[in-house]
């Protein structure tokens, strides 16, 4: 008898990582047996706005990877560290601020890397004296006033 193959994981969380972690495939039966919970459960999380699925066309719910980790850290924070749903959804509410901040950061920094890559090849675009004037480039050319107030188009 051969052995089972074991999925790769990542992050040894158990869930099979050949898909991407928001590609929602499992539903709700599986997504609770997976997660450890009774599939009402998860309609009910669908409900109160913890994990909201994707849905299909005919309205069945399909949970992505990403999802059933969120089941079960809901499930952890609520039977091992006795948090309520309330405490659980601003838990997972600032982490996701962070996740995206994170994101912002990391497309920043790769931003910064490539401008500062490419700082030979820039032109400057204005140049801004002491006393407040702003000129077009390096050169001293006045930047080309647009009409306001009391101006003439």
């Amino acid at each position: 008898m051969s052995p089972k193959k074991k999925f790769p994981e990542a992050g040894g969380d158990g869930l099979p990582q050949v898909v991407a972690p928001d590609m929602a495939i499992f539903t709700v039966s599986v997504a609770a047996r997976l997660a450890g919970m009774h599939p009402q459960t998860l309609r009910t999380y669908d409900r109160l706005g913890l994990v909201v699925p994707q849905r299909t066309k005919g309205s069945g719910r399909r949970y992505a990877p990403r999802d059933v980790r969120k089941l079960r850290l809901i499930q952890r924070l609520s039977q091992d560290e006795g948090i309520n749903l309330e405490g659980i959804r601003r838990i997972i509410e600032l982490s996701d601020q962070l996740e995206d901040a994170l994101a912002r950061i990391d497309q920043l920094t790769a931003l910064a890397q490539q401008l500062a890559a490419s700082h030979g090849n820039l032109s400057r675009v204005f140049t801004a004296e002491s006393d407040g004037k702003v000129w077009s480039g390096r050169r001293r050319r006045p930047l080309r006033q647009l009409p306001g107030p009391g101006r003439a188009a």
